[in-house]
């Protein structure tokens, strides 16, 4: 497995608006492999959606990224790698995700892409998880922090 948090460590990497947070997500796309975890964390609007959007897209899937805040999670099986979207922020507690199957999902090899993945101290997420960390700057300005388990 590649470590794509080393592929894509830096200090900060800076995206303007949407359309480059999209781009970064088609980049990090590239370097991903059957079950990764990328935990995707930031502030309400920070573009996690559209950084999920990009992957989805450099991945080859078809279908659009949409957050799946209220179905907790979307499946996209139509790219180069079968790919599950969770959403955690409406979420109460850990047993919610094992209730629709989070279990089951770490070991069906899909690369899982979890919006709010702190959501519970990271106490769901396996030691490999790759976390991306998307901070507001200013108005359409973005830092991105990509790093491993170490978080």
């Amino acid at each position: 497995m590649k470590n794509i948090a080393k592929i894509f460590q830096r200090e900060e990497i800076v995206v303007q608006g949407e359309r480059a947070m999209r781009a970064f997500g088609k980049e990090l796309a590239g370097a991903l492999e059957a079950g990764d975890v990328l935990g995707l964390v930031g502030e309400l609007g920070a573009g996690k959606t559209r950084l999920v959007q990009g992957i989805l897209e450099g991945l080859g899937g078809k279908q659009v990224g949409a957050s799946p805040t209220f179905s907790i999670v979307h499946e996209h099986l139509d790219g180069r790698l079968p790919t599950a979207h969770f959403d955690f922020y409406r979420l109460q507690q850990p047993e919610d995700a094992l209730q629709i199957g989070w279990d089951e999902y770490l070991e069906s090899g899909m690369v899982l892409l979890v919006e709010w993945a702190d959501r519970f101290d990271g106490a769901l997420m396996p030691r490999h998880t790759v976390w991306v960390q998307v901070e507001s700057t200013g108005e359409t300005t973005r830092r991105v922090l990509v790093h491993g388990a170490s978080h």
